[in-house]
């Protein structure tokens, strides 16, 4: 399956200083079987059948949306947390709902793919026909570049049964709020401070992270399209440094001043909002679950590059 991208590829894929299939992955393909290896300047040319077995070496591979590099973008991989090639079908989990269970931990099937010497060409069902350039950064990370957009996209090789899928949610905390069209307060905990938050039952975050949210006091259970929106104002979500497993929540209440909360993910519909100042714990369950499959162009929904604030505070909610 040669594309539009074939021509000219021997020139387009050479780049200075970088080794594709570098020598960590050598014991890897000589193992797997015999291909002959031609260096040209710092580039190795390997045959199509070891550009498959670089890509089939992990079972998904998570891709770093913040190392991104160009302009333009591939529409698939900026959808996706993680990309997996498995003979011949492409994979790909566009939500974090799900994850882990959907696919066998692979997500959907989202197109098909066929390999070239140092390429990979995958035809997605939606997005059609993109030539991707492979490159190896180190053991388990390549850089795939397409020309076309010239735009480079960091992916991390991984197995499932070594995937950290809650470190996944934490690191991707703004797309996992985004995945329910509403948060319903389902749990108020006994212990802590009557405070103004306690009449908040709906909370709202847009697609596309722009740093708004929205909140309403409308009795729970109502449906969706009835409740009525008090409030409109702005979020920060923020990393705590030295805890990687804790994120911090400010929701900004002209009236109230900035509440802040530690923010838990309890499971993949309900995060856990600890309202430090109160000592009351919070439960929120997600309504309304939209699912990315393999376009979003319908919602709008891509991922991109998002860098945290760091707070430095140590957590309070006694687990």
């Amino acid at each position: 399956m040669i594309g539009l991208y074939r021509l000219n590829l021997k020139t387009s894929i050479m780049k200075i200083g970088k080794l594709l299939f570098g020598i960590v992955w050598i014991g890897l393909l000589a193992s797997s079987c015999y291909t002959e290896v031609i260096v040209e300047d710092d580039y190795i040319t390997e045959s199509p059948i070891n550009t498959a077995l670089v890509l089939e070496s992990y079972d998904l591979w998570y891709v770093d949306i913040n190392a991104t590099k160009g302009s333009g973008e591939v529409p698939f991989l900026q959808r996706a947390f993680t990309i997996s090639f498995d003979r011949g079908v492409v994979y790909a989990n566009n939500n974090l709902v799900g994850i882990g269970k959907t696919g066998n931990g692979l997500g959907i099937d989202v197109g098909s793919y066929g390999t070239l010497s140092g390429a990979v060409e995958i035809n997605h069902d939606v997005d059609g026909l993109w030539l991707l350039e492979v490159y190896a950064l180190n053991s388990n990370t390549l850089e795939l570049y397409n020309p076309y957009s010239d735009t480079s996209y960091v992916v991390r090789g991984y197995q499932s049964r070594n995937f950290d899928y809650d470190q996944v949610f934490y690191d991707n905390i703004h797309y996992f709020l985004q995945e329910y069209q509403v948060w319903e307060k389902t749990y108020t905990s006994e212990v802590g401070a009557i405070n103004e938050f306690d009449e908040e039952n709906y909370l709202q975050f847009p697609v596309n992270y722009d740093g708004s949210f929205r909140s309403s006091i409308d009795a729970s259970g109502i449906p969706l399209n009835n409740l009525e929106w008090d409030y409109q104002g702005n979020y920060e979500v923020y990393d705590v440094q030295d805890d990687a497993m804790l994120k911090t929540l400010t929701l900004d209440y002209d009236y109230l001043g900035n509440d802040y909360f530690e923010l838990y993910v309890i499971d993949d519909s309900t995060i856990e909002l600890y309202h430090v100042s109160s000592g009351t714990v919070y439960e929120f369950s997600g309504r309304g679950y939209m699912e990315y499959l393999k376009s979003g162009s319908d919602t709008g929904k891509k991922r991109t590059k998002v860098k945290n604030p760091i707070m430095d505070v140590v957590r309070q909610r006694k687990m």
